[in-house]
């Protein structure tokens, strides 16, 4: 069964929202609250230990209804229904997009609970001391290789669950750049160090070329037969890990139907139950099931991922906002913004339609932003007085890990001072110095979570994942294959061709050939 593929502008909702946001446009907001004191009250969805006001956005009860009608239009339920259900929605690859069953508690599949079992022994081993090196030395520093999906989840899961991290030490390798590479191995002991290849097809350049640098830096010190106690490969091919040397009981395996920028909650999360250990992995995926739940079955208007899509789809589509931010108010959440902007650009950066038509509306936000307070030090002018509308998610958090409560005081208190001036701004004060004027009126989203933990995380990161489900619904797109990903890769092969046999005259771009040539120049 096929997705629904809807032109969302044909629908009747879209030309109601266009009748609609002529009405809104240019209307001021601020006193929203002063006129209508149940106004925050109505616009938030309170979830476990979430709490989403949405109250600060350019909307009425009218723009949300509308909205809703949209996403009924393009029939999003049966969209939802099909993902959830396996049906090959990953149209253009043949492929079910199956993230969700990774962490499906209620019907978990026979090769996801062996592999989630095969974790589990495996990360407890390390952690323990039990698995020795070569010289029996236990391990005590945990390296990923891998790039993309391979590495941004576990590295931003791994720096968000800091707090509960055991003595191990966890570093990623995942740039080809070669010095990256040294600089990491300088800091490593052979002995005590195990290398977790993460690529589901291995044959990813980077990683590949990454992880033989890595093998050949290894056998200065040891021998063919030691790469058993130090080589482990995440992978769908396994003939390809095992021809690398890595044994078959190390390569623990990933299902065609994960994508690649979802799959931290596969195997590919073997470095994150390393770090934290295997309870606080499975507490990830309780809390990323629970949040499913919630979108499977919560009406759109009550429905977390639904409204923040459907929110920044008035903002992208209506009043032309080509980027949205998101500031998490935690430096535990540092990478978060690198991971979504994989996800969300990856999966949604398309201008072919589901019926294989060039698409004439605005389709994939780019997101960007970085941690609170330290961003209000830098690109928060351009939020408060540039000339760009860009609605911002905030993201905080109630509880204080280590306690330090005046510091998590002064922190919120930034967090909800920076949502309400964005709105506020200046609004109906005097101000004599136009420079020092604010026009308010600046949209934000509040999510407000208890405490950072392995579950809420593990929410957290399930709503983002669903929000852009919805918004490649309703864009009518395919969001999870990423053929633009690989044009890159096909020129890089022939360039690299042209650099290594010292030979340009079958390049086609004199642009590219006089960069080579220059390049070879500066070499020699």
């Amino acid at each position: 069964m096929s997705l629904p593929s809807i032109n969302p502008t044909k629908t009747e909702a879209w030309k109601m929202l266009e009748k609609h946001f002529e009405e809104m446009k240019e209307l001021q907001m601020q006193d929203v609250f002063s006129e209508d004191l149940n106004r925050a009250e109505r616009f938030k969805i309170e979830w476990q230990s979430f709490y989403v006001d949405y109250s600060k956005n350019r909307i009425t009860e009218k723009t949300i209804s509308l909205l809703s009608k949209l996403a009924k239009e393009v029939k999003l339920k049966e969209a939802i229904t099909q993902q959830f259900s396996g049906e090959k929605i990953n149209e253009t690859e043949n492929r079910a997009v199956l993230h969700t069953a990774l962490r499906d508690f209620d019907n978990m599949k026979p090769e996801v609970e062996s592999t989630l079992q095969k974790m589990k022994l495996f990360s407890e081993k390390i952690i323990s001391g039990s698995h020795k090196g070569f010289t029996g030395k236990a391990i005590t520093d945990v390296v990923n290789i891998g790039i993309g999906g391979s590495h941004l989840g576990p590295e931003m899961v791994t720096e968000a669950l800091q707090f509960y991290k055991n003595h191990l030490k966890i570093q990623f390798i995942a740039n080809i750049d070669g010095d990256d590479v040294a600089e990491k191995l300088k800091k490593l002991n052979p002995e005590t160090t195990l290398f977790i290849i993460v690529s589901k097809s291995f044959t990813t350049q980077e990683t590949i070329a990454n992880a033989c640098f890595v093998k050949n830096w290894f056998f200065k010190n040891a021998t063919e037969e030691d790469i058993q106690k130090h080589f482990v490969a995440v992978s769908a091919n396994e003939h390809g890990a095992n021809e690398f040397g890595v044994s078959k009981n190390n390569i623990f395996p990933m299902q065609n139907w994960v994508g690649g920028r979802f799959s931290l909650w596969s195997s590919v999360g073997l470095s994150i139950c390393c770090a934290v250990g295997f309870k606080n992995f499975e507490e990830l995926l309780k809390g990323a099931f629970e949040m499913d739940n919630h979108f499977k079955n919560e009406d759109f208007e009550k429905n977390m991922p639904v409204v923040l899509a459907l929110l920044s789809i008035w903002y992208n589509n209506f009043f032309k906002a080509e980027s949205e931010a998101v500031v998490a108010y935690s430096q535990y959440l540092n990478k978060l913004v690198p991971y979504l902007q994989q996800a969300v650009m990856e999966s949604n950066g398309k201008s072919i339609d589901r019926n294989g038509k060039k698409i004439n509306y605005q389709t994939g936000t780019i997101v960007w932003g970085n941690v609170g307070s330290n961003s209000q030090h830098a690109y928060f002018q351009l939020l408060h007085q540039g000339t760009k509308l860009i609605p911002t998610d905030f993201i905080g958090f109630s509880e204080s890990l280590h306690g330090n409560i005046k510091n998590h005081n002064i922190l919120m208190a930034n967090f909800f001072a920076q949502t309400e001036a964005l709105w506020e701004g200046t609004h109906n004060k005097k101000i004599e110095n136009s420079f020092k004027n604010f026009e308010g009126n600046k949209p934000s989203n509040s999510i407000l979570i208890k405490k950072l933990n392995p579950q809420t995380l593990g929410s957290l990161i399930a709503l983002y994942e669903h929000k852009l489900f919805v918004q490649g619904i309703i864009w009518n797109i395919f969001s999870y294959d990423q053929w633009g990903v690989e044009l890159g890769k096909t020129v890089a092969k022939e360039n690299l061709n042209a650099i290594e046999n010292d030979d340009i005259s079958n390049l086609k771009n004199d642009s590219t050939k006089k960069l080579i040539k220059q390049f070879s120049f500066f070499q020699k």
